[in-house]
């Protein structure tokens, strides 16, 4: 058997079907037959499309096809050529077979053509291997690419900040603690308390929330840089919308203020999504049919209108005069809910918008202050059906304010040294903002579920796989 493997996906791009012998290697999605021919659909995760396998029944033997049942891995030698039916454009006329790995019948989990979500999500070692999870992770990658593309076209560098941490970017207490220690052993506490002094690292450490605040510390010296890297919250929450573990992009940029900032999302967000619209067509389309026939209209919605922009005070103003009976409240000094995000885009403005300006008491210590003492230079972006998909703001640059900020809020300025000492030497403008990946793929994907956007989620009371 020919070791020299075509992949499905380009056996597809091919422009002239001229008959020629390839080997393809992949999984079996469906066997169907009669005593003379078998037909077997075969898949290896390079494209929505299966190739159609012919078997002759008499030279490749019964009892051996009977063992290629759904879930198989097989390789297959043969002639591509045109084909005969009306389902598919091309086939192969299999020569030569190897199993590589049966699946049992009886007790392989995807044996029909469609599963509900939740149970799909009790076999996340499996889903992969349907065109629903296919779809979303071929998405998902080249998402991921067009990410670093784009910054790497810009200038940005590529920053690595610690997933160890003993700082708190966002001020909250839900993060999970990193520790050699055994706490139930006694002999480690302390006037009551855990003595963090005979741990590894000699403190209280955490898995971290965000790389901001080290991102920061690039931008002062590389100017333009980004992170791209996973992030850890310990919020006891089971929704559609969150996760223990997921993966954030931040960039950093140095002499950059909010409009500068705003530009840059802007850009940033119109670039990767018309990136996935031009190199994934086949599973967008896919995707639209079977779980959210707005989907392409909604990409389109965000690719061909520029983004409005307004202050907190008037997006508040026009949800107070909106006559809507909104279930939390809007007064100025709430933070903006999901309906009321979802109202401002989809049927006021009828475009994504950027709010700028927020209270400062609603927003994290870093954001710069506005000269009315009220407000930061902080700012949101709302799209269509997700509601926020960046958050990110101008931030502090002055030594006094940030300390006086940071005081205020009864932070400890003593463990946040390194921060403040980017604002006494050579401090400058910067701006910066962060889009968490899973919300993007569940806009991109139109999925409902952000469990079903990345390959293994990480929820409360599940780590299984």
């Amino acid at each position: 058997m020919s070791e020299k493997t075509t992949r499905i996906v380009d056996l597809f791009d091919t422009l002239s079907f001229t008959k020629r012998v390839v080997c393809v290697k992949g999984w079996v999605r469906t066997r169907r037959g009669n005593k003379n021919i078998v037909f077997i659909e075969l898949n290896d995760g390079s494209t929505i499309f299966n190739i159609q396998i012919v078997a002759d029944v008499t030279s490749l033997g019964e009892d051996f096809l009977k063992l290629i049942t759904t879930g198989s891995c097989i390789a297959v030698n043969g002639l591509l050529v045109e084909s005969q039916g009306s389902n598919q454009s091309i086939e192969i006329q299999a020569d030569k077979i190897k199993i590589y790995g049966i699946a049992d019948p009886t007790i392989y989990p995807l044996q029909k053509k469609s599963h509900s979500l939740s149970f799909l999500r009790e076999i996340a070692h499996l889903r992969l291997r349907t065109n629903t999870f296919g779809s979303i992770f071929r998405i998902r990658h080249h998402l991921a690419y067009a990410i670093h593309k784009y910054f790497n076209k810009k200038g940005f560098f590529y920053f690595h900040t610690p997933i160890i941490t003993s700082s708190n970017a966002e001020g909250a207490g839900s993060m999970f603690q990193v520790t050699t220690l055994d706490i139930a052993n006694c002999s480690k506490i302390k006037d009551g308390e855990v003595d963090y002094s005979q741990d590894f690292f000699g403190c209280s450490t955490n898995l971290t929330v965000s790389g901001q605040l080290e991102g920061e510390l690039g931008a002062m010296a590389l100017s333009k840089i980004y992170t791209f890297g996973p992030i850890f919250r310990s919020e006891n929450s089971n929704t559609s919308r969150h996760l223990a573990e997921f993966w954030m992009i931040e960039p950093e940029v140095a002499f950059y203020d909010i409009n500068d900032n705003m530009d840059l999302a802007e850009d940033f967000l119109k670039y990767i999504i018309f990136y996935v619209v031009k190199n994934c067509k086949n599973d967008i389309e896919f995707l639209n049919k079977t779980y959210d026939n707005e989907l392409i209209s909604r990409l389109n919605f965000v690719l061909n209108k520029q983004f409005i922009r307004l202050t907190y005070t008037e997006s508040v103003k026009i949800l107070e005069q909106s006559n809507k009976n909104f279930e939390y409240p809007i007064y100025w000094g709430a933070d903006l809910q999901f309906e009321h995000e979802r109202y401002l885009v989809e049927e006021y403005f009828k475009c994504p918008i950027i709010i700028i300006d927020y209270p400062k008491v609603i927003k994290s210590f870093y954001m710069k202050q506005n000269d009315d003492g009220k407000t930061v230079k902080g700012m949101d972006i709302l799209f269509p059906y997700i509601g926020e998909i960046i958050g990110g703001s101008e931030r502090e640059s002055d030594y006094q304010k940030l300390l006086d900020r940071m005081e205020e809020l009864h932070m400890s300025t003593n463990s946040l040294w390194w921060y403040l000492d980017t604002r006494r030497f050579g401090t400058a403008p910067h701006s910066g903002f962060g889009l968490g990946f899973e919300r993007l793929v569940l806009f991109v994907t139109g999925m409902q579920n952000v469990r079903d956007v990345i390959p293994f989620p990480r929820t409360p009371k599940n780590t299984k796989f």
